[in-house]
């Protein structure tokens, strides 16, 4: 098929372009700077700009959209635009291109309404219970995605869960930089379960989506993907912190402290934002508090889809990746980080 892959110059991004490129399809990205993918034909602009939409997806067969504003913080009328209303140019763009089948890629906060998630399905998406404003605009988007599946025009939403592993400069970035500074405390101790995905097993995920997302009982539905192996959350910020060459932190804060002061935090950054994401979040203490893990085997059996890579392996890897300096480069932002 001829495939438009968005938002391909972020981590997941560039991963999935590889994969579907990979699995021998033909490659057009969309995103505001060039993907760095061998192989592909880049299409610059950003989903705001409706015209660049069309161009970008005029004469493909099938999209993985992935583009979107992600971040703890910023504008809420940014997210709108660029989650809501840009999943919505898209959408409208493909199905008058003559698009056939739409990946959706989402994120499993779309459901998380701040209480455990406890082995359980993808639940529905949530605007108005969300969490922030990205999983907010995010549950809009899927919603708006979703609620374009039709006869000819087969949508799937995928919410890969925590995606990581070396060149993530989004979730494994900003754990090293914060453990080398001090600055990455437990919450209560530590223990509360918590399921991630490795890069590639969540590229892998995307193509499978795209592969079956035609398929009865497929298509109009969302799936939660994840490498099926929940670990607490101290014992996974110990393993990525190891293998990144920076100490794995030790010293706890209660949770309760922990979403209070992320509230006044979020509420200080509405009034005087600062340069970079901002240190604690009510979202951000909530995921590392409560457990989140999911049940795979309605995403394993849909999209025949398992992963090959598991967590001890990924770490393994991210060892062998680590630079000479220990830690990973600061800078760059990820399309899909959630």
């Amino acid at each position: 098929m001829r495939v438009l892959v968005t938002g391909a110059s972020g981590f997941l991004g560039r991963a999935t372009a590889a994969a579907v490129r990979d699995a021998g399809h033909e490659v057009r990205t969309f995103q505001r700077r060039p993907s760095g993918v061998p192989g592909v034909s880049d299409v610059l602009g950003t989903m705001t700009d409706g015209a660049a939409v069309v161009r970008a997806v005029t004469g493909t067969d099938a999209v993985v959209h992935l583009a979107a504003k992600v971040s703890l913080a910023g504008d809420p009328a940014d997210f709108v635009r660029v989650n809501v209303d840009g999943t919505r140019t898209i959408v409208d763009a493909a199905r008058a291109a003559g698009v056939e089948r739409f990946v959706f890629v989402s994120s499993p906060s779309v459901a998380h309404t701040g209480s455990s998630l406890v082995g359980v399905d993808a639940g529905p998406a949530e605007p108005s219970r969300a969490r922030g404003d990205y999983a907010r605009t995010k549950a809009a988007a899927e919603l708006v995605a979703i609620g374009a599946d039709a006869p000819g025009f087969a949508v799937v939403a995928v919410r890969p869960h925590l995606v990581w592993g070396p060149g993530d400069t989004q979730l494994v970035g900003r754990i090293v930089d914060r453990a080398r500074s001090g600055r990455l405390p437990l919450l209560d101790s530590g223990a509360a379960l918590i399921d991630t995905l490795y890069i590639d097993n969540a590229a892998s995920a995307m193509v499978a989506a795209l592969s079956h997302a035609a398929d009865e009982g497929v298509h109009g539905n969302a799936y939660v993907v994840t490498n099926g192996e929940p670990r607490p959350v101290a014992d996974l910020l110990a393993g990525i912190c190891t293998a990144s060459g920076v100490p794995a932190p030790r010293w706890h804060v209660p949770a309760g402290v922990a979403r209070a002061a992320g509230s006044l935090v979020e509420a200080v950054w509405r009034i005087r934002p600062g340069q970079d994401e901002p240190p604690m979040t009510r979202f951000l203490a909530e995921q590392l508090s409560t457990a989140h893990w999911f049940d795979q085997r309605r995403t394993r059996r849909d999209l025949q889809w398992a992963p090959a890579v598991s967590i001890d392996e990924g770490l393994e890897r991210l060892a062998a990746a680590r630079p000479s300096d220990a830690g990973l480069p600061a800078g760059q932002t990820s399309s899909a980080a959630t």
